[in-house]
């Protein structure tokens, strides 16, 4: 009879999504997890493979906390919305996770239920195979590059960096080279990146709409 196992995996999702957060994916090992809950890191290698098993319970932890409404008032489109800004929540409240989000393959169950929530508000628009295929892609497409590009680009602030401190960087760019560039910057000193999302995305589903 094997042994009661001593970690749930989500006590192991957990604490491997905190040291992500507070030290960033280098600070993620078999040794800081082991540390982390209190045993030794032989320990952890009987409910991790190596570095991908690490890095899945990342991608799990991140990607079960995405939760929309479960009936969306409105249309397809509002129900669409809704879960998109659901798991786009869920990716930008870990910014470090991110490009383990963006390049791993999972079939995990917290990362495919979003994934099967947006196919089936997407097929309520009429989509199905190829189509709803390529709806699909665009919308995941466009949730997961607006939190990355919160993080990268000239408009990306440091960490406790002031957004005003962007626009001062820019504002120092010559303005006939780069008047577009200053012209958003000011603006997003004022905007709202909840405001922005739903913009962006209204953007995206006029085009599944036409």
């Amino acid at each position: 009879m094997p042994a009661p196992r001593k970690f749930a995996r989500e006590q192991l999702q957990s604490a491997a999504l905190a040291l992500v957060d507070e030290q960033g994916l280098a600070g993620l090992t078999m040794r800081s997890l082991a540390t982390a809950l209190g045993t030794g890191p032989m320990t952890i290698y009987n409910y991790v493979d190596g570095r991908e098993g690490l890095e899945q319970l990342v991608t799990e932890a991140v990607m079960a906390q995405a939760s929309w409404p479960a009936e969306a008032p409105g249309d397809w489109a509002d129900e669409v919305l809704a879960v998109a800004e659901g798991m786009w929540r869920a990716v930008r409240a870990h910014p470090h996770a991110i490009p383990l989000i963006l390049t791993r393959r999972s079939l995990d169950v917290a990362t495919l239920a979003p994934a099967e929530a947006l196919l089936q508000a997407l097929a309520r628009g009429g989509r199905s195979g190829a189509e709803l295929l390529v709806a699909f892609r665009a919308v995941s497409g466009f949730i997961t590059g607006f939190a990355q590009a919160e993080l990268v680009g000239p408009l990306s602030a440091a960490r406790d960096e002031d957004l005003s401190a962007i626009t001062d960087r820019i504002e120092t760019l010559p303005p006939e080279r780069f008047p577009k560039l200053i012209e958003i910057a000011r603006a997003a000193v004022e905007s709202e990146p909840e405001a922005e999302f739903r913009a962006g995305l209204q953007i995206v589903l006029a085009g599944l709409k036409a």
